[in-house]
């Protein structure tokens, strides 16, 4: 694109942006030409592309950012999009405390009931489940949720759900997939010009009462008069979890958890971590150091959206996070104990250990691609499903999606039963481990610049995979369609994908090791060993070196 059509791009951008904020980003840029040009070239590369996630992008001017022009244009393409299918029912709208989220929720309640579409508005701020859930409720034609979940604080997001009418089987409140993302990707890009945007009222405020329901539905969740004395910290790090949390902990009978005083109130700028993502090295500090002071059982953290649960243990060498994969198989284990039926699903890229405890059980299991769009859609009555990326569904009748709240209560209530029993989480991974072996779990994560390097890396990976793994020979399965590739070996396994919601390229380690006569402690340091240097072979299989 020569300099000039750059800038008559801009210019005309800028005269159809309803926010005076970006437009005067936009002014600076356009007048600061030359000298800002690579900056509005990135602005203007493409739009955000509307995927399986809906939007996800940095708080920017421009088409190739979250802005009011932006959703303006997304939501009068997906109530267009509505329309043609033919789907009836309002639209429900959540959205949590970052930059943005109200601006965006309430204009795209007003382009919605401009087009003659009733929008019905979560009363607060509130968590992602709660969205997911008030879609069932209020049998809507579709959700949006305005959240980037756990990326930077420059980030917002644009989730869509569809209801039962279109959501299809297993659908019914979840979030889209082919060919619906497509269909509202191509309405958007149908949208004119946004002045001739009709916009309408506000939209109806949904009473408060949908707290208390969603927070009663979770309780009710568990199993009645089990053990309820159980001291956990919490934090909802810095996002919209705390009071309904605190709420459905209530309404379950638990005691109040201590919550980390300075994470507790929502704050889009999450002060104190670098990344508010459980999973990031010191986003749980200060959720141990008050699990520590408050000698707590349990220590809970969920994402700034509520979506994900991370769980702390204490052990003798001080408190230990949980993996995914590990909370994973200890809530699967524990509904398979409860008699809780139906199909238990996990991901292509989880432990393999769900699927060895289901066969030993005789439930029923299922693997999917990536995302829980995918998860509640498995084959059969859904009974749970899980990612390895502290995404648990352990109530798919009241939330088709991942709901970090529901999750939370129900660890609590297996850590409540073992404390009564004098065991521990630690005690139960113990027996399974004895049973099924050690399944150590790893992930090898490579955050890039250039969206490039991705294809470059996979594609090293195809043309010289490796032969052996941790010295025995490995099998390769190209799962082309999807760009995934699996190596596989009797004892070792890495799963190699590119991000669906970041700029990362992502390798999924395994090693089993059995618990044989030299006891559980010497198989799981073999499984560490293996661990270590099957992330050195993936990463030099990848091109990335040891990371």
């Amino acid at each position: 694109m020569a300099p000039d059509e750059l800038k008559s791009l801009a210019e005309a951008w800028r005269a159809d942006d309803p926010d005076p904020a970006t437009r005067a980003e936009l002014t600076r840029l356009i007048d600061g030409l030359p000298e800002t040009e690579a900056e509005l070239r990135d602005r203007f590369a493409g739009p955000l592309t509307f995927g399986t996630a809906g939007l996800r992008g940095r708080l920017r001017a421009g088409p190739n950012g979250m802005n009011l022009a932006v959703v303006t244009r997304a939501a009068a393409g997906l109530v267009a999009w509505l329309a043609k299918q033919g789907g009836e029912g309002p639209l429900v709208i959540g959205y949590d405390a970052r930059h943005g989220s109200k601006e965006f929720a309430e204009r795209t309640a007003r382009v919605a009931t401009g087009a003659g579409r009733e929008a019905l508005v979560m009363p607060a701020l509130l968590p992602t489940p709660v969205l997911a859930y008030a879609v069932r409720s209020f049998d809507a034609v579709a959700g949006v949720m305005v959240t980037a979940s756990h990326n930077p604080p420059q980030d917002n997001g644009y989730k869509v759900y569809l209801g039962r009418e279109l959501g299809g089987p297993g659908g019914d409140g979840a979030q889209i997939v082919p060919p619906a993302d497509a269909g509202i990707e191509a309405a958007i890009r149908a949208v004119g010009p946004i002045g001739d945007i009709p916009l309408g009222p506000p939209g109806t405020l949904i009473d408060d009462k949908i707290i208390h329901s969603y927070a009663g539905s979770a309780a009710a969740v568990l199993a009645e008069g089990g053990p309820r004395d159980l001291t956990v910290a919490y934090t909802p790090m810095h996002g919209v979890g705390a009071s309904t949390l605190l709420a459905a902990f209530a309404a379950a009978g638990f005691p109040t958890p201590a919550v980390v005083a300075e994470q507790a109130g929502p704050d889009p700028e999450f002060p104190t971590v670098s990344f508010p993502n459980p999973e990031e090295p010191g986003a749980m500090d200060l959720l141990l150091g008050l699990a520590a002071a408050s000698g707590a059982d349990l220590a809970i953290a969920n994402d700034p959206d509520a979506d994900r649960c991370a769980v702390a243990i204490p052990t003798a060498d001080g408190w230990r996070a949980l993996r995914g994969d590990e909370l994973g198989a200890l809530l699967g284990d524990h509904l398979i104990r409860r008699g809780v039926p139906g199909t238990y699903a996990t991901t292509i890229v989880s432990s393999q250990l769900l699927g060895r405890l289901c066969a030993a059980r005789g439930v029923p299991y299922a693997e999917t691609l990536t995302g829980f769009k995918w998860i509640v859609r498995a084959a059969g009555e859904l009974a749970y499903g899980y990612e390895e990326a502290l995404g648990y569904c352990v109530a798919p009748a009241l939330v088709r999606d991942k709901d970090g709240i529901t999750a939370a209560l129900t660890v609590a209530e297996l850590a409540a039963g073992l404390k009564a029993e004098g065991r521990t989480l630690a005690d139960r991974l113990d027996e399974l481990a004895g049973e099924f072996g050690v399944h150590a779990t790893d992930q090898l994560s490579v955050r890039v610049d250039d969206l490039a390097e991705i294809g470059a890396a996979m594609t090293r990976a195809r043309q010289a995979p490796p032969a052996t793994l941790l010295g025995l020979a490995a099998s390769v399965t190209d799962d082309a369609a999807n760009n995934v590739l699996t190596f596989r070996t009797a004892s070792a396994r890495a799963v190699i994908r590119p991000s669906g919601t970041e700029p990362k390229l992502k390798a999924y380690l395994e090693v089993v090791e059995p618990v044989d006569a030299g006891g559980l402690a010497a198989a799981r340091a073999r499984a560490g060993d293996g661990l270590v240097g099957l992330r050195r072979e993936i990463a030099a299989a990848l091109g990335v070196g040891p990371s």
